[in-house]
């Protein structure tokens, strides 16, 4: 825990046209105002090893954040924060931490590294992420090259791009129409607009 600490506080914050910075800020007001809520939830959930607060700069820049002992019922475990913070569950051994990762509705990533073949496999099987990465950075799908979707309610089930990704928003009913444009409510939060010609 010690050196993952110690990394976190040498990543450097700020604009992410400076290519002296790590990280740049989050995409607005409103999220950053969500992540330091959520930030404060996590410290009366867990222990704050380090960050917690806005990074300096004008923008909207938070500290890498750690958040250690949280419980795997706990709302920092439960919930997607989508910013800079880390909440550090401790497991038993590899298939409790997998009935932990997937003990909630979310699913959008999932990463396992490791030099055995036998757990690589069962992760493959097992884990049940939109997007899982192997013995590798838990980011990085590059848009247009790569397909991205989620799993539960982080997604559709469906990859992007992928084969059933369309016949999926065919087959459910959109919710909306109006001037030949349905809106389709999808699970995750952003909306897929069908244009009906």
């Amino acid at each position: 825990m010690q050196k993952l600490v110690e990394r976190t506080k040498k990543i450097t914050v700020g604009p992410s046209d400076d290519p002296n910075n790590y990280m740049g800020p989050v995409v607005s007001q409103s999220a950053m105002k969500t992540i330091l809520e959520y930030i404060e939830v996590g410290k009366k959930e867990g222990k704050l090893l380090t960050g917690g607060k806005r990074a300096a700069g004008d923008g909207y820049f938070i500290e890498p954040t750690i958040i250690a002992d949280v419980d795997p019922k706990a709302r920092l475990a439960q919930e997607e924060v989508f910013g800079p913070v880390l909440a550090v569950i401790k497991a038993k051994n590899y298939d409790q931490a997998l009935e932990i990762a997937n003990n909630t509705e979310f699913g959008l990533t999932g990463a396992v590294y490791s030099k055995n073949p036998e757990k690589i496999k069962k992760a493959e099987e097992a884990f049940h992420v939109g997007n899982l990465y192997l013995n590798r950075k838990c980011t990085g799908a590059m848009v247009g090259a790569h397909p991205f979707g989620g799993f539960n309610m982080s997604g559709t089930d469906s990859k992007a791009g992928g084969k059933d990704y369309l016949l999926r928003a065919l087959r459910d009913p959109p919710q909306n129409a109006e001037d030949g444009i349905a809106e389709h409510q999808h699970r995750e939060r952003p909306r897929c607009v069908l244009l009906i010609r």
